[in-house]
């Protein structure tokens, strides 16, 4: 059960480091800093696990496709050019476009208000050093670029202090992902044991969060829909 649902997951991650190599983790941790919900949490560990011949060899298997193998640093780096690429779009949208834009593409995007107004609350209280601690940060790290847009942070400086909090966040997810993907393989492995006989309550909790994540983009939906009729009533 667990494997089915990870399988279905991680397809179009796997599906993209199979075709574009070192370029698809800089394109799916571009898609994730763009604000679109594709988590780095999924994406850095398939990566970290394709650093083992034997792990990528099994996915190979898996998926029907032929997978790389990755050099952990390397991984690490690809994703933080990934976060850099995909965070100037977000930038590029605030600086242009101010504060009207952040609101007009997180309603297309399914980012409530109440997390941009998070993001711009870290980014006035700490100024360019948030940029790096963010980086490191869940959600807030997805959406830090756009009130940096807005503000017009010098671009040389986002895109160092999102380089060097991105780096440390991708190797350590590719790490999780390298050791989960050994422990895995080795079948003497007290983790493998753990999994197989809690293979229904782990499965229950993947389905639950994704349940929550559908959810809250739904209730986003809602707020904005709602929003939009009380706005037509009003004229």
């Amino acid at each position: 059960m667990v494997k089915a649902i990870f399988t279905v997951l991680g397809g179009f991650c796997v599906y993209l480091m199979a075709t574009l190599s070192y370029a698809g983790i800089a394109v799916l941790m571009g898609i994730e800093s763009a604000c679109i919900p594709l988590p780095s949490e999924l994406i850095m560990p398939y990566a970290g696990a394709l650093t083992s011949p034997d792990v990528a060899a099994s996915l190979s298997t898996t998926y029907g496709v032929t997978l790389p193998v990755f050099n952990l640093l390397f991984a690490a780096i690809a994703g933080a050019i990934g976060c850099n690429l995909g965070s100037e779009v977000a930038y590029w949208v605030g600086a242009k476009g101010g504060r009207p834009a952040i609101e007009k593409y997180g309603k297309k995007l399914l980012i409530s208000k109440k997390e941009i107004e998070l993001a711009d609350r870290w980014f006035e209280k700490r100024g360019d050093l948030i940029i790096f601690v963010a980086r490191l940060l869940p959600v807030v790290r997805t959406f830090i670029a756009f009130p940096a847009g807005v503000a017009r942070m010098n671009r040389t400086k986002f895109h160092v202090y999102t380089f060097a909090g991105s780096l440390p966040w991708c190797y350590a997810l590719a790490y999780v992902g390298q050791r989960l993907g050994l422990e895995l393989m080795d079948e003497h492995s007290p983790l493998k044991h753990f999994m197989h006989r809690a293979d229904a309550v782990i499965g229950a909790v993947i389905i639950l969060a994704a349940a929550y994540f559908v959810w809250s983009r739904v209730k986003v939906y809602k707020q904005y829909k709602a929003e939009g009729v009380a706005a037509a009533k009003a004229d």
